[in-house]
């Protein structure tokens, strides 16, 4: 690549709006997004996450609010095309050229870019190795399955060396091996330092890459870290298996001042700090007689937090 340590754009998002036709698509958003972060946008279908990636990649207008990407504002048309050799996009529909080879599809835009000759045969070339497409690089494009066709649109997205990546569903119809070598690959161009937004509905995914989420339904509904969700809404938990019933070591860590429910062997107590609480509460069940066989934390997913937080909004 041209820049492979080039430090990813910040996104700076402040009360942007859209309208279509009187429907408020996106309404009031307001964001940072840290250059050489990884955030995905989530979203029920609807939700505005489509909409705002193309107002941020300058392809639709804004209503209202502003939005800056790096030094450039989405809303000046003279800086419009300055934003669009910044970010690279992977869409929806990837929307390749079928006819011309998986080569000549990268190259095509490599040119549009304006890119030197020995820039393109250098970067086509090592995005095709990256993602296993080299041997069929002569190929047609329209005979490739639908995760090959993925893969080589997201080789597309990076031909200009952007900054920043927009990736629409970047696994979709990805086999589980293709889809680990794109996460293997989002979380390399991360190390090189770009900023990558990520639409997805794969929340497992969103949960193993992302350092930061924003739940969207048209507004924003929340956003920090996985962890951050997660403990902000469940708060955290210490579950400890017993030997026999809880009922009785329930009450013994209820006098205690912990909070505990018990479900039939174990003891499900909610902690505000347990690297420091366990020990403690681990000494109280053993000296009041509990045999304790062993102690994990009750971990909720982002897909919990994630479906709490959108059906209640």
């Amino acid at each position: 690549m041209q820049n492979p340590m080039a430090k990813g754009a910040a996104i700076e998002i402040e009360n942007l709006t859209r309208r279509f036709d009187g429907v408020t698509a996106v309404d009031g958003l307001s964001l940072r997004i840290d250059g050489g972060e990884v955030f995905a946008l989530l979203g029920p279908n609807g939700a505005g996450k489509t909409t705002t990636v193309r107002m941020l990649t300058c392809l639709i207008a804004k209503t209202s609010g502003t939005a800056r990407i790096g030094e450039y504002d989405i809303g000046n048309p003279e800086e419009s095309q300055e934003i669009r050799k910044m970010v690279g996009l992977l869409p929806e529909n990837v929307g390749l050229y079928e006819e011309l080879s998986a080569y000549d599809n990268l190259d095509i835009y490599a040119r549009l870019y304006k890119c030197s000759e020995s820039q393109r045969k250098e970067t086509i070339e090592h995005l095709l190795r990256l993602l296993n497409l080299w041997d069929r690089r002569g190929v047609a494009a329209g005979t490739f399955s639908k995760g090959m066709k993925q893969k080589l649109a997201i080789a597309r997205t990076l031909v200009h060396d952007p900054q920043i990546l927009f990736l629409d569903e970047p696994t979709a119809n990805l086999d589980p091996e293709a889809s680990k070598t794109v996460r293997e690959f989002v979380l390399e161009l991360k190390k090189q330092g770009r900023t990558i937004i990520l639409n997805t509905h794969n929340l497992d995914e969103a949960e193993r890459i992302c350092d930061r989420v924003g739940i969207l339904k048209t507004r924003l509904i929340s956003v920090g870290s996985p962890a951050q969700l997660k403990q902000s809404l469940q708060g955290r938990k210490t579950v400890v298996q017993l030997e026999s019933s809880g009922e009785e070591m329930a009450s013994v860590v209820k006098r205690l001042g912990w909070n505990a429910n018990v479900s039939g062997n174990k003891l499900v107590i909610t902690v505000s700090n347990p690297e420091v609480e366990n020990p403690d509460l681990v000494r109280a069940i053993a000296a009041a007689g509990g045999r304790i066989q062993f102690v994990t934390e009750e971990s909720s997913t982002l897909e919990d937090v994630y479906l709490q937080l959108v059906r209640e909004n």
